[in-house]
Parts: structure tokens; sequence; C-alpha cells
């Protein structure tokens, strides 16, 4: 028995920290758009992106350090999504930007591991790899968001409906990450076509 599924046997409800995670990231996906007309849409996205980062550190807290680099990493960009409301300028986003993709790879590297180490296919184990693809598609999100705050017109929007830049680019690592490649979106400068 490995330290990753000792440290669940001690605490049963820890078993279910990979669902909490699915459950954030699908309701964003889902319910995001749909609330649209309820609450401004950037304030409900960093509502829901503050609770993924929240899930993703407890996802990540089976171990100590673990737990203190999830939160060094996720802390900056919690802080910078509800900065952007008191404090002017884009290098706030940025910095915050980067320490997501910081977090995203971190979590995705410890999930990875836990899901190579599991000696047996449990729930937990089949959650595990359903959050690594799901926050795969964010982490792209992510990088996306930060080559076009870093390099503007990178991407062309068509005629998109879609008011808010982080859905925008949610949907858009999805649609590329499933290959479905609808067109709508679309690369302008060679460091988006790289991406």
């Amino acid at each position: 028995m490995n330290e990753d599924t000792r440290g669940a046997d001690i605490h049963p409800w820890f078993k279910s920290r990979f669902l909490y995670l699915i459950v954030t990231i699908l309701a964003m996906i889902l319910l995001a758009p749909h609330l649209q007309g309820f609450a401004g849409i950037s304030l409900l996205l960093d509502i829901f992106f503050s609770i993924i980062f929240i899930a993703g550190i407890y996802a990540l807290s089976h171990k100590k350090y673990h737990l203190f680099l999830a939160i060094v990493l996720a802390a900056p960009m919690i802080l910078s999504l509800w900065a952007k409301y008191i404090l002017v300028g884009s290098y706030i986003i940025i910095v915050g930007r980067i320490f997501g993709l910081l977090f995203f790879g971190f979590a995705i590297f410890q999930i990875v591991q836990f899901v190579y180490r599991a000696e047996d296919i449990t729930k937990d184990v089949i959650f595990a790899a359903i959050v690594v693809y799901l926050l795969l598609a964010e982490m792209w999100a992510f990088t996306y968001s930060l080559l076009e705050l870093l390099q503007p017109g990178s991407f062309n929007f068509g005629s998109s409906k879609i008011q808010e830049a982080d859905l925008i680019f949610v949907y858009y690592s999805f649609v590329t990450l499933t290959t479905l490649g609808y067109g709508d979106i679309t690369p302008l400068t060679e460091k988006a076509t790289s991406l």
C-alpha cells in the first residue's frame, strides 16, 4: 500500500478529494454561462476560479509539503483574481496567471503520480484521471489568456458571442483538447499558433 492510499484510509472523507475538484470545474463550465444574467460574468468566473483553486489545494493536501507548495502557488492567483477590483494594472493579472499555470502544472504532476502509483483502480483513481484531463484544459486556458495579455491580438475571436475573455479561453481550450476545432477562434501570431 503506497503512502497516498494510506493517507486516504486514515481520513475517509479525503477519498472524495478529486470528486470535489471535478464538481467545481464542471460547475464553472456548465453554470457560469447560464448565470450570466444574474451576476456579472467576470465576478462569477472569479468566484468559480477561486473555488477551483481551493478544491485543488484540498486535493493536494495529502502530504504537508504538497499542501504548502499548493498554497504558495495558488495564493497569488487567488489574490490577483480579487486584487484587480481594487488595484489597476495588468501586471497583477499577469503575475496571477503565471502562478496559476505553476499551480496547475504542480497539481497535474502530483495527480498523475497518484494515478500511476495506485495499485488498485478505485473511484478515486478514476476521478483523479478525469481531474488531470480537466486541469490540462484549465492550464491551457490560462496559457492562452496569458499570451493574449502579453501580446494582445494573438487570437481572432471572430463573431464569438462570449463576453468574458476567460470564458472564451476555457471554451477554446476544451475545443482544442477534444480536437473538435470549430474554427471560430483562431491563433494569429506565431506564438499563439505554436501553443
